[in-house]
């Protein structure tokens, strides 16, 4: 009995998907839930489940290929309908059957049985040995008497001496490979690196895997001799010099860029912010909001938490365009962006304006580790009236984000850094050093005007330097 696993709906405007990768072959056993393939749509990459248990019997969809929701991908059975690959293995494993003859050489030396000396050649008699048997035939029968046929039970026995030796060129690759003073291959920038320090190879134990030899390895010998090493090597992406065809997520992302940045008018608006009060309440209380809740405190919340009361106060930023009517939402749904493998996904944190900091935190945590693990739903990637993307991550002071219709407004967080930055204390004028980053504001210019931005981001601007988030911990 077989049954056909098709393209389920993955979305309420889902129509058609793309099959990125199969999880499982012809003849694997499936089990319920177990993940069968990778599917693209342009919401969201995500695994189909299997709705039954059975045995793989034919595959319908191609990877590459894309097809309409509904469409047979798989067929899952009992196994009988896989059965005819099963058999084919046995007929290929009958060809041993010719190792039947195997005994027939055996059935050469037979006759030689008669002299004492037969024993030792069944004994090294592998099929090479059958060359030997003949030869020790002809002077069995020559001269009967002679005691000469020892020395000729001889000549097979030197035979297994040379199989003696096999294991030693065995042996050879691992000289080979301690030779270089590693056991096994030296990755070319590890050389690189070590050809410019002026470090001997054959003279480190290397700490990686199976005792590969890594660039910690090498900068650590090079400090114990005193050498001057390099800075750091970069290393070469094995992408260099291919070509790769775009994902379906890359297309569908270029697509709507250029739709968006033909479509509306945008520009952006930048400030700085000294985020001192911030980093000393974080330092302070991080340990203990970690173990309350299990998640670490990291700047982002607070940028979210920020940003919601100031969308709350300045909704313009927070709405969209339907046709010649502005339409403000009556809440908050940030997307956060973030970063994959497979390209830039934007899971929507809802209600934002309802959440304090252990709420952001927790929330922001879940959806990035489901978006990396391709474990979203296709409707959380929908519904978002604003973005928050954290391109400090990687160490960016400021970027200008683009803004995906139909929303408005994207927020873009840099790096949190401390620098050198004038202080008022009692009216007098000082230099301190402080924790700053500059946040970042596009808009669609057709609804939202630059005095809108300005204001949106002196609002946000004045409640991260008053640093008072004591009240909106939540823990």
């Amino acid at each position: 009995m077989s049954e056909s696993v098709s393209l389920p709906a993955l979305g309420e405007s889902v129509t058609e998907g793309t099959v990125t990768r199969w999880l499982k072959n012809v003849g694997d056993r499936v089990e319920v839930d177990e993940p069968l393939l990778e599917v693209s749509t342009d919401k969201v990459d995500t695994e189909i489940p299997s709705p039954v248990a059975g045995i793989i019997e034919a595959i319908l969809v191609q990877e590459d290929e894309t097809v309409e929701v509904g469409t047979p991908l798989v067929t899952i059975g009992d196994g009988s309908g896989a059965a005819a690959p099963v058999v084919e293995a046995p007929a290929a494993v009958e060809e041993p059957e010719p190792v039947a003859p195997a005994p027939t050489p055996v059935a050469t030396p037979a006759p030689v049985a008669a002299a004492p000396v037969a024993a030792p050649d069944p004994v090294v008699a592998p099929a090479p040995v059958a060359a030997p048997a003949p030869v020790a035939a002809a002077p069995v029968a020559a001269p009967a008497p002679v005691v000469a046929p020892a020395p000729v039970a001889a000549d097979p026995v030197p035979a297994p001496v040379p199989a003696a030796p096999a294991p030693v060129p065995a042996a050879a690759p691992a000289n080979r490979g301690s030779h270089a003073g590693t056991s096994g291959y030296v990755t070319p920038i590890v050389r690189k690196l070590a050809n410019e320090a002026g470090v001997d190879l054959s003279t480190i134990s290397g700490t990686g895997v199976g005792g590969r030899i890594r660039k910690e390895d090498i900068v650590q010998a090079a400090s114990a001799v005193g050498t001057a090493v390099a800075a750091p090597v970069i290393e070469v992406s094995p992408l260099r010099g291919t070509t790769q065809p775009m994902s379906r997520l890359r297309k569908v992302v270029a697509e709507r860029a250029v739709i968006s940045m033909q479509s509306s008018a945008q520009l952006t608006t930048v400030v700085e912010v000294d985020v001192t009060r911030v980093a000393l309440l974080r330092d302070r209380v991080k340990a203990a909001f970690a173990e309350k809740t299990g998640n670490k405190l990291s700047f982002l919340p607070f940028f979210a938490l920020a940003a919601a009361e100031a969308l709350r106060a300045i909704p313009i930023v927070n709405a969209t365009i339907d046709g010649d009517t502005i339409v403000y939402p009556a809440q908050e749904n940030i997307s956060i962006a973030v970063d994959t493998e497979r390209g830039l996904l934007t899971p929507v944190v809802r209600n934002a304006g309802e959440l304090d900091l252990a709420g952001f935190a927790a929330q922001i945590a879940d959806l990035a580790a489901r978006t990396r693990d391709n474990k979203l739903k296709p409707d959380e990637l929908s519904g978002g009236t604003f973005t928050l993307t954290n391109t400090g991550s990687r160490g960016a002071l400021f970027d200008t984000p683009v803004v995906f219709l139909p929303q408005s407004a994207i927020l873009g967080t840099g790096i949190v850094y401390k620098k050198p930055l004038v202080v008022t204390n009692d009216g007098l004028d000082s230099i301190a050093i402080r924790s700053s980053v500059y946040l970042a504001l596009s808009y669609d210019h057709r609804i939202i005007d630059g005095a809108d931005a300005a204001s949106f981001l002196a609002t946000m601007k004045a409640r991260l330097e008053a640093g008072a988030f004591e009240g909106n911990l939540g823990i």
